[in-house]
């Protein structure tokens, strides 16, 4: 639901014949996305699933793009807010070029810049609904963040939003090491990918992978994983859950 508000000096919206909005509510959402470090650089995962509420509305929505050259961002949450922080970040990234210096912005000053925009749009109570990952490497030097819709951010080796941090993480934490190869680090997704899946219904079959390194964003092609519903616990899954539904 969206509420009309005024302009803070001034006249209303209403009183210049405008419709502003802000969001109260997120309509149309993706669910989690996955981050980690491997040896040569950053691995991001997502589905391609919008879920306009419980509905699986969209089937090909891309949550995972590049920004500037040395970042990469995956987004859980609201869709249209993400389109949002896009252009964001397309005008911060135009202003940088504009100074023509030899210098590029890397992946830790557009995370500082999305910490500051998603704590001041909190602070505003106009938030935008998302979570997001934010990865890259410049100079040698692999970076790692999340931020979420207020303005909590922090770093890590490896990173998840949604479901994926209560379920994908568990697993990360197990098996991940620095010295992954970007064929055992897509394993590593793949397998967490499987586990949501399998457990979170806003997850579809069909996912995306990117990584960024030295040399550059790869973004492959969208592809489903091979799956197996004949597990016992799928078969009566209010199995020793009494009183339940």
């Amino acid at each position: 639901m969206a509420q009309r508000f005024e302009a803070p000096n001034g006249p209303s919206v209403e009183e210049l014949g405008l419709d502003s909005e802000r969001t109260l509510n997120p309509y149309v959402t993706g669910t989690s996305v996955i981050g980690l470090k491997y040896k040569d650089g950053i691995i991001l995962a997502a589905d391609t699933g919008g879920s306009y509420g419980s509905t699986l509305r969209y089937k090909s929505v891309e949550r995972i793009k590049p920004i500037g050259k040395h970042s990469l961002i995956g987004a859980s949450g609201e869709i249209s807010d993400f389109q949002e922080i896009l252009k964001y970040l397309d005008e911060l990234i135009i202003y940088d070029n504009m100074w023509d210096d030899g210098n590029s912005l890397g992946p830790k000053e557009v995370h500082n810049y999305l910490n500051r925009v998603m704590y001041n749009r909190r602070n505003k109570f106009n938030p935008l609904w998302n979570s997001l990952v934010l990865g890259g490497v410049k100079n040698g030097q692999k970076y790692l963040g999340v931020v979420n819709m207020i303005g909590t951010h922090f770093e890590d080796n490896h990173v998840a939003t949604g479901f994926g941090n209560h379920l994908a993480r568990p697993i990360l934490r197990a098996e991940w090491h620095a010295d992954l190869s970007f064929e055992e680090a897509v394993k590593l997704v793949e397998k967490c990918l499987l586990v949501l899946l399998y457990r979170d219904r806003s997850a579809i079959n069909k996912f995306q992978i990117a990584k960024i390194t030295e040399e550059g964003v790869t973004i492959h092609p969208t592809y489903s994983l091979k799956t197996f519903w004949g597990f016992s616990a799928f078969q009566n899954p209010a199995k020793g859950a009494e009183g339940s539904w």
